[in-house]
This record gives C-alpha cells, structure tokens and sequence, in this order.
C-alpha cells in the first residue's frame, strides 16, 4: 500500500472567535501508523474529526480512500475519541456484541483475541471496569474493524505507564499495515514512538513539520526528543493543557 489514503487541499475551518485550522495541505500516505502531536488548542482533534467527516471544512476539501469526508464515509474510517462511547450496564461481551451488529466490518474473532490479549474479563460490566480496562475495551472495539482508516484521538491520555504499554503492544499487534492506516493525537511522544512510521507536527491551525520517523532518528540523535525541542521547545505536553 503506497497511495495517498487521506488528502488535504487547502483546508481551513473556523469557529466562532477561533481559526481551528489555515489553508492546510498535505497527504498521508496508506500502511503507516502515523502520530498528530502538538501543544493546546493546535487543531489536532478537528484535523482528525474533519477526516471522519464529522466536520465539514469552512475552505478546501478532505478526501479519504478517494472520497469525499462526510458522514457516510463512516464505512471508511473507525474513530476513537475521547468521549465515553459503551453502555454502563452492557457488559464487554455485550458492548463488542453491540458494535458487531452496528459495524458490517467488526471482526468478532479478533475482538475475541484481544480481549484475551488485553486480559480483561468477558462478563464484567462496563461501568465496573477501571479508567484503564475502558480504555483497552475501546481499543478492542476499534481495532476489531477492518476500516482502512484507524483514527485515535489521545488514547493513551490518563492511563498508567502499564496500561499504556498495553495499549501500544496491542496497536502494533492488531493493526494490519496492508489493510489499515492508523492516524493518532497523542503527547506520549516518547513512549508511542518506537510504534509510529510517521509524524505530524500542528501549531497555532497550520502543520509545520511532516516527515517519517525513520528520517528523523537519521537526523536527531535522540529521535522524535531532539525533533520535538526544535519544533515545540518541549519534549511533552502536559495532560490537563490537551485538547
């Protein structure tokens, strides 16, 4: 898979008192898990809302997998955001039962695996499960898609150090890179590296700096840090300051 799987072309998008994103173009190319970073109020959760298509562009156009972004691109892209997205009482079982009947392309025997793999416990309801078990139950219930799109809005935000481990052996466990391509926010810059194929760096609604991992430990001897100083002055962004 070497084609451009998401394009922007001149893409802007205005909220009332805040340009979110300027005249942003550029293309991501499809098989590569590829990392969003940047600081508050960058444009990182629009740009991925505007690819899922829950956001139409103020300017320009966004096109993923050919087509047009809107909502009935849904088919194309699986989203994971921050917002609680599982009823309290269905237990896990019960919410992947629920997405299998929502989504034609929910793969039950890899929800299955991950489960397995994610150690939780089939018959615990939702609301009993830890900040970390409902974080690894969305992941569960998004990588169990076979969209060619994978859109992860800060999923390790919060989570503890083991947790977050967790998290990134199962993205890079169960993403398939000739079917799928994963687009993140993330600040956990250092810890999610050693997973990512590519880097998008966003300030102040324009992007900066695009380039492949493999180019920038080539160049920085202490890889995505040393980039991240000469980009942001900052090697992390603190967790309350996210968007």
């Amino acid at each position: 898979m070497n084609h451009k799987i998401i394009q922007f072309e001149h893409v802007s998008k205005n909220f009332p008192g805040k340009m979110a994103l300027d005249d942003v173009s550029f293309e991501l190319p499809a098989g590569k898990i590829i990392g969003v970073i940047g600081p508050n109020g960058a444009g990182k959760s629009t740009l991925l809302k505007l690819i899922a298509g829950l956001l139409r562009p103020t300017a320009g156009k966004v096109i993923v997998n050919g087509k047009p972004a809107q909502r009935r691109i849904s088919a194309e892209v699986a989203y994971l955001s921050e917002q609680e997205g599982s009823y309290p009482f269905y237990t896990v079982a019960e919410t992947l039962n629920f997405y299998n009947t929502v989504f034609s392309d929910f793969d039950s025997s890899k929800a299955e695996e991950m489960i397995d793999f994610m150690e939780l416990d089939r018959n615990q309801k939702v609301h009993a499960l830890s900040k970390g078990g409902k974080a690894r139950l969305k992941m569960i219930a998004v990588l169990s898609r076979r969209a060619p799109v994978v859109l992860l809005d800060e999923p390790l935000a919060g989570l503890d150090p083991m947790i977050r481990d967790s998290v990134i052996k199962g993205l890079v466990a169960f993403v398939d890179p000739s079917e799928q391509t994963v687009v993140m926010t993330t600040h956990e810059v250092s810890e999610i590296e050693p997973a990512l194929d590519m880097v998008v760096a966003i300030k102040d609604g324009g992007i900066v700096k695009l380039d492949e991992v493999e180019n920038i430990r080539a160049m920085y001897e202490d890889g995505l840090v040393s980039w991240m100083m000469e980009t942001f002055g900052s090697t992390r962004f603190s967790f309350k300051a996210l968007e």
